[in-house]
């Protein structure tokens, strides 16, 4: 079995991809990413697509969110089992410091960790590994 390749975010929000139409849902919706830093669901995308007076199916939502991270111009990281999603904004492999309160988040490099995965996966013969790490705290603005 053939494990989908992993891409870490390859670059800023760019246009449709190849086979990816060019919608208006599509276009709020990347609108709507570059104007907020914290990751979203696509339930808390739809909602607030709908506040802003924009008709657009939940159904709508969650293909236009995954194209876009299919392409490299989201993150995605999962949070309490559902995926959420932000605009890219590293071209190089990165993780995230998530705050569990407030949602903020940091794009952090972690070159130990690079390291470390190297050496696990030569320790086992494994080659062209990849890995999602995500960190979750409490930001300096949320209260303990």
């Amino acid at each position: 079995m053939n494990a989908p390749a992993i891409d870490p975010c390859v670059g800023t929000p760019a246009p449709a991809q190849p086979g990816q139409r060019k919608t208006r849902q599509r276009a709020a919706i990347a609108a709507l990413l570059a104007e907020v830093e914290d990751f979203r669901t696509a339930q808390q995308t739809h909602d607030l697509l709908r506040a802003a007076g924009e008709s657009v199916g939940l159904t709508t939502v969650y293909r236009t969110l995954q194209a876009m991270a299919d392409s490299g111009e989201l993150d995605v990281i999962r949070v309490n089992g559902e995926q959420a999603y932000r605009r890219c904004e590293s071209t190089e492999h990165h993780h995230h410091l998530v705050c569990r309160r407030c949602g903020r988040a940091v794009e952090i490099s972690g070159p130990t960790v690079e390291r470390w995965a190297s050496k696990v996966a030569a320790e086992h013969s494994y080659r062209d590994v990849g890995h999602e790490l995500e960190l979750f705290g409490l930001c300096a603005n949320c209260p303990d």
